[in-house]
C-alpha cells in the first residue's frame, strides 16, 4: 500500500488539531493516524466512506471462501487505482460457470 506523506498525521496532531486533520481527510479522502510512528487508525472523509461502504457491506455478506476468490483476482500493486469494483465483478463473473 502506498501512503502519501500528505495523508499522514500523528496521534498528538489529531488530538490537538482535529479540525485541520478532518479538513485534510476531506481533501485527501482519508488520513492515516500514527501512534509512536506506527499506523494506528484511518480517518475517512464521508465521501470516501460512502464510496467504500458499498464494497465493505458486500464483502461482509460473503463467505470466507468467496472472499479468498476475490482476493486472488486483485491486481498487483501499482494498477489498483484503475481497477474498479465493477471491473472486479466482471472478472468474477468470467470465472463462474455459465448456466
Amino acid at each position: 500500500m502506498n501512503i502519501s506523506t500528505k495523508s499522514i498525521v500523528s496521534n498528538s496532531d489529531m488530538i490537538k488539531n482535529y479540525k485541520a486533520c478532518r479538513e485534510k481527510a476531506q481533501f485527501n479522502g482519508k488520513i492515516f493516524i500514527l501512534k509512536n510512528n506506527q499506523p494506528d487508525a484511518v480517518l475517512f472523509s464521508i465521501d470516501e466512506y460512502e464510496r467504500l461502504s458499498v464494497f465493505i457491506e458486500y464483502m461482509e455478506s460473503m463467505e470466507d471462501k468467496d472472499i479468498a476468490k476475490i482476493t486472488a483476482l486483485l491486481p498487483v500493486e501499482g494498477s489498483r487505482k484503475t481497477y474498479s469494483f465493477d471491473h472486479m465483478m466482471r472478472d468474477i463473473d468470467v470465472g463462474q460457470p455459465q448456466e
